[in-house]
């Protein structure tokens, strides 16, 4: 992407995008940046300072996802279509995650304690609270990234590299990754900032404008070699084919792809941040909200979506409550909305 990419002064704060409200009063404010891109590069809407680099989060699992089916893992593994969506997954930790993780697993003659990413109990209260009744603990199986992590391992065992500690920078598989990144993105990011996410693996610090290019590279692969291009397809495909495993009951990615069918891939990412990928118009979109909350993250993509008139009447009426969110007391009456800010500029 140019240098010349349009920025905010890097002085001025982001404009509040994100707004909550209860009784007649605005309570909280969230600011946040947003990136509009083709695969050109050219910006075509953004607000905020485009240019400043965030951590992606799990919003660039698809991304990730390339490593799995580019190299010829996928293939060799006959991966179905709703593995390769759980590869891109923040799941809720359901049954039906569970099962699609833990017979991938099977087959490639590994268990749930080769993934490093951790145990945590079910995302979906409903899965939680069943695993209470039955006496058993959360495994790695419930983390919302273990489809992921499966994904890494059956890129490891193709690749002949070590399954133990796939998830360090230094190994082969996060290695293809960062290459991976660096090509789609357009950044050299050997140097940039890096961190741990919460599963464990490397986190590296991309401009945000960048993080939208990625995706909308992913949307309109043609510059892209042609193995990345089966790649990227295969990957859009599976998860418009199987929304549910993306994310679960109830949750925003999961019910926009539904609403939308499939012609809007949306991904979350912790704190604040999303992506979405729109194949039919080639174009990639990322947001990032200051203060990481993802209420807000949701309403600032349901507006980047209004704009780019992706949602019609139906979608509107499935989504009326992830577009305007309510905020209700314990008795669950509505006291407040999050919504767009009155005077947003986006």
């Amino acid at each position: 992407m140019s240098s010349s990419a349009p920025q905010s002064d890097s002085g001025s704060p982001n404009p509040v995008l994100v707004e909550v409200t209860r009784g007649d009063l605005v309570e909280s404010r969230h600011r946040a940046a947003v990136a509009v891109v083709d695969a050109a590069g050219s910006v075509l809407m953004s607000a905020g300072n485009i240019g400043h680099p965030v951590y992606p989060r799990s919003a660039i699992k698809q991304l990730q996802a390339l490593a799995l089916v580019e190299s010829g893992a996928a293939e060799a593994f006959g991966c179905s279509d709703a593995e390769i969506t759980l590869a891109c997954a923040s799941h809720n930790g359901e049954p039906r995650h569970v099962e699609v993780a833990q017979a991938w697993l099977k087959r490639l003659g590994l268990s749930e304690t080769d993934l490093e990413c951790g145990a945590h109990a079910p995302k979906d209260t409903t899965a939680a609270e069943a695993l209470l009744r039955a006496g058993e603990s959360p495994t790695t199986l419930h983390n919302n990234c273990s489809g992921k992590h499966v994904g890494y391992l059956a890129t490891a065992l193709h690749l002949g590299a070590p399954t133990r500690g796939y998830i360090r920078i230094e190994h082969p598989v996060q290695q293809r990754i960062l290459g991976i990144l660096e090509m789609m993105s357009g950044c050299e990011l050997r140097n940039a900032p890096r961190g741990i996410d919460g599963c464990g693996i490397p986190q590296i610090a991309i401009p945000l404008s960048h993080v939208a290019l990625a995706f909308a590279q992913f949307a309109d692969p043609v510059d892209q070699p042609e193995r990345r291009q089966a790649a990227c397809e295969r990957i859009c495909s599976a998860m418009a084919a199987h929304p549910f495993l993306v994310a679960g009951s109830n949750r925003f990615c999961t019910r926009v792809m539904e609403a939308t069918q499939g012609r809007v891939l949306v991904k979350t990412g912790a704190e604040g941040v999303f992506s979405i990928i729109l194949p039919e118009m080639g174009i990639g979109v990322a947001l990032k909200i200051d203060d990481g909350a993802t209420r807000a993250a949701e309403v600032a993509a349901g507006r980047v979506l209004e704009k780019l008139n992706l949602i019609d009447d139906d979608a509107r009426a499935a989504l009326s409550d992830l577009l305007v969110q309510p905020v209700k007391n314990v008795v669950g009456r509505q006291v407040g909305q999050v919504r767009v800010a009155q005077d947003s500029p986006f």
